[in-house]
């Protein structure tokens, strides 16, 4: 066991006495294999009840910081492995239906008379100390908010849902901890929870959107994540009724985060019912990936201030901020974005990525085929579920169609593909419904 001590493990308590060997596994006395005592032995050694340690033993193993290996006894863990989702290429010669972008043709192009503000933020040296967000940001991120029923709580500005999720949940939890999540959800943010050693809870869909989970399984999770309109993949919204119910649950569990991904947003027409009785810590993102650009690597965040001033301080010791240059093209942006009704306007963008979704859902319908997708469904993306999803697939690319099988983002092993509808021609849904509905017949076979 190196030159490690098990005289070093100190504490009375089960915490205590993690807590101690938390501290040689931080400095390095205790790596990766390495053996740790028999629990009766250090129970003697310590003087207290072996369940204790058997206690202390369990949360790091919670935590994944330790591993029972049989007679082997309890042993270090390795490092988490980094659960990088694996990357997709469309093969040459079919239609991308899997990869869930945008419309680039659909995104806000800033007018020639609007470059000369964006060349007014300063650039020079002496401005990249000062740990300040764009004022022009601020303003019309405050004004949507208070639009969406949010007016309270500190504002930050980061660089995509994924890195505010992560920075609030290392601020929020430790390594164990349950984190209620969406099934199906969005496979990133299975991998970041398997990265921080976090423990996903899955909590149902359906085509109203997520279901009120089981009373008490809330109250076990450090932190809730919730995508209240547009879910991908269902493109499900969070329902009135839901939201209370499941807001009754909070008060039950004051200590729990819930963090709200609104990536739809600025592109939605479904109220935002999370809005009404926020909890007691709770996260509201909102990515500009979608409406502005997925280059842009903008995110606004708001939430209670003691989180975000958290997630800030832990900020500015990394990155520091985001680039002023970035967060003046994105508010010049928004603000035109949301003008009008013309090509590049929010207002576009809605109709056209709705009527391209409401396309193929009216041709799937004919064949029998129903998407499960409530009355305020919106988004990119339709979850459909297969007898055989590797068999619609493959057929599916036979025939010109690249979709995405639905195993990455189900836990509970449902069969279903999602087929993203963002650049979908219209005059396509006929075929492509029909495509769909052949494939759906078919089922895989054993090769020997």
């Amino acid at each position: 066991m190196n030159s490690w001590s098990a005289n070093k493990i100190q504490g009375s308590n089960a915490q205590d006495i993690a807590s101690s060997i938390e501290a040689s596994l931080r400095n390095g006395e205790l790596q990766a294999g390495d053996a740790l005592p028999a629990v009766r032995h250090l129970a003697t050694q310590l003087g207290v009840n072996p369940n204790t340690v058997a206690a202390a033993y369990a949360r790091l193993r919670d935590a994944g910081r330790l591993v029972t290996s049989g007679r082997r006894g309890t042993r270090v863990a390795g490092e988490a492995a980094l659960h990088m989702p694996a990357a997709y290429v469309v093969p040459e010669g079919l239609r991308d239906l899997a990869s869930g972008q945008v419309d680039p043709s659909l995104l806000p192009q800033l007018r020639a008379s609007a470059w000369s503000k964006l060349l007014q933020v300063p650039l020079a040296l002496g401005a990249l100390g000062e740990l300040v967000d764009d004022e022009e940001l601020l303003a019309i991120t405050h004004d949507w908010l208070a639009s969406q029923g949010i007016d309270d709580g500190a504002v930050g500005v980061f660089s995509s849902t994924l890195d505010t999720i992560e920075r609030a949940l290392r601020q929020h939890t430790r390594p164990g901890d349950r984190i209620a999540i969406e099934d199906p959800c969005w496979p990133p943010l299975l991998a970041l929870l398997r990265s921080l050693r976090l423990r996903p809870v899955p909590l149902a869909m359906d085509d109203q959107g997520l279901q009120v989970p089981a009373p008490g399984v809330l109250a076990t999770c450090a932190a809730v994540v919730i995508t209240p309109r547009a879910h991908n993949p269902t493109g499900a919204s969070l329902r009135p009724d839901r939201w209370r119910a499941i807001r009754r649950q909070l008060r039950a569990s004051p200590n729990t985060l819930v963090v709200f991904n609104d990536y739809w947003g600025l592109l939605s027409t479904t109220p935002l019912v999370c809005a009404d009785a926020l909890p007691s810590h709770w996260l509201y993102v909102m990515s500009l990936g979608k409406s502005i650009g997925p280059e842009m690597r903008v995110c606004i965040a708001a939430g209670t201030p003691e989180l975000v001033e958290g997630m800030r301080a832990h900020h500015a010791l990394g990155p520091r901020k985001v680039s002023l240059w970035l967060q003046r093209f994105a508010a010049l942006l928004w603000r035109q974005a949301a003008k009008g009704k013309g090509r590049g306007s929010f207002a576009h963008a809605q109709a056209t990525y709705a009527a391209r979704r409401q396309a193929l859902v009216a041709e799937l319908h004919k064949h029998g085929i129903a998407p499960e997708q409530g009355a305020d469904a919106e988004g990119l993306h339709l979850w459909i579920p297969v007898p055989d999803e590797l068999a619609v697939v493959q057929a599916m690319a036979s025939r010109g169609w690249a979709v995405q099988s639905g195993s990455p983002m189900a836990q509970t092993g449902a069969s279903a593909v999602r087929i993203s509808t963002g650049a979908l021609d219209k005059r396509d849904a006929k075929r492509l419904a029909a495509d769909l509905a052949g494939a759906g017949r078919l089922q895989a076979r054993a090769v020997y």
